[in-house]
């Protein structure tokens, strides 16, 4: 028990178990299989983007341009398969392709320019969503294929209602998983995992020691390019309808679940399951407040409390953690 209090996520998880239990105590409602699914598929676009932004984070970096990427991504995919058609697989490598082109921009504009992450993410974010609303005049796309429009109601499993009706687990909702999965195999098991740890922990020794930095940059910033195509798909899939404005604006939710997780706004140090219980403490939140018939203006309110909560407890533990080691050395 003691190891696992020195955890985070220990305490996230917790939280997580508090909330679910004063929501259900006012809606029963929210205590079902069928809600859980819900969130699940219409947070799993938050959950790719946080996906990409714990590897930001870990690497030491920060990534604000995401949104666009996604955006630009989904514009793009949009555009190509109404006028020449194809299918998922085709809208999937668009929007890579795109996520992956414009990550190493941005990549290649902090390793060569030196300019810190923030501000050339900013930059980016701007000039990327700048770009696409001159060219596209702001114009929503709503004729989406209707294999487009089939494929989002794919679900692996379904379960009947007594009423008829049913639900299931989605297949967006499924993507979702697979990518922590896979992202979660690099992490922990490969040298390009250690990498991306080492340069959030301190770049200069993590180039003595003889990692690549720029190809480790190159990969993260593609890598978080990669997942916002993902998540601009999914968002697609999500609404059936390309907009220019509705993901731009998201940044902070996602930033703000990666934190809760317990990644540092310093680098170094992050996880997955971390990221996952974030972006569920958000979504119960969100979904929460619905269903307790709370004015949605309180969600920001909520989320800023819990982010300074969060960051300084996890300050507390480090600075204890540093008394330990400094303890020990001295003795």
């Amino acid at each position: 028990m003691q190891r696992l209090f020195k955890h985070h996520e220990t305490y996230v998880f917790i939280i997580i178990i508090v909330f679910s239990i004063v929501i259900t105590a006012v809606n029963r409602n929210f205590l079902t299989l069928e809600n859980f699914f819900d969130i699940a598929k219409s947070y799993s676009f938050i959950g790719i983007f946080a996906v990409g932004v714990t590897f930001v984070l870990i690497s030491g970096g920060i990534d604000i341009s995401f949104t666009a990427v996604a955006t630009v991504a989904e514009y793009v995919m949009a555009v190509y398969i109404i006028k020449f058609g194809g299918n998922i697989i085709t809208a999937s490598i668009i929007v890579i392709i795109v996520g992956i082109t414009l990550g190493m921009i941005n990549a290649l504009l902090i390793y060569f320019f030196k300019i810190p992450t923030i501000i050339t993410t900013i930059a980016t974010l701007n000039i990327y969503y700048g770009l696409l609303i001159v060219i596209s005049g702001g114009k929503w796309i709503y004729s989406l294929p209707q294999w487009f429009r089939d494929f989002a109601t794919i679900n692996l499993f379904t379960v009947s209602k007594a009423g008829g009706s049913s639900y299931g687990l989605s297949i967006i909702t499924t993507l979702w998983i697979v990518l922590i999965f896979l992202s979660w195999l690099i992490l922990k098991y490969t040298r390009l995992g250690r990498g991306i740890y080492a340069m959030g922990g301190n770049m200069n020794s993590a180039k003595r020691i003889g990692f690549n930095i720029f190809g480790i940059q190159m990969f993260v910033y593609s890598f978080m390019g990669v997942m916002a195509g993902l998540a601009g798909l999914v968002q697609a899939l999500l609404v059936q309808t390309v907009a220019p404005n509705s993901i731009v604006g998201k940044e902070l939710d996602v930033i703000a679940a990666v934190v809760l997780g317990g990644a540092s706004l310093l680098g170094g140090r992050g996880t997955l399951l971390g990221t996952v219980l974030g972006v569920a403490l958000i979504a119960i939140m969100g979904n929460g407040l619905t269903l307790m018939r709370v004015s949605s203006y309180w969600y920001n309110i909520f989320i800023g409390l819990i982010i300074i909560i969060s960051v300084s407890f996890s300050a507390y533990q480090q600075r204890k953690k540093q008394k330990r080691t400094i303890n020990v050395h001295a003795q």
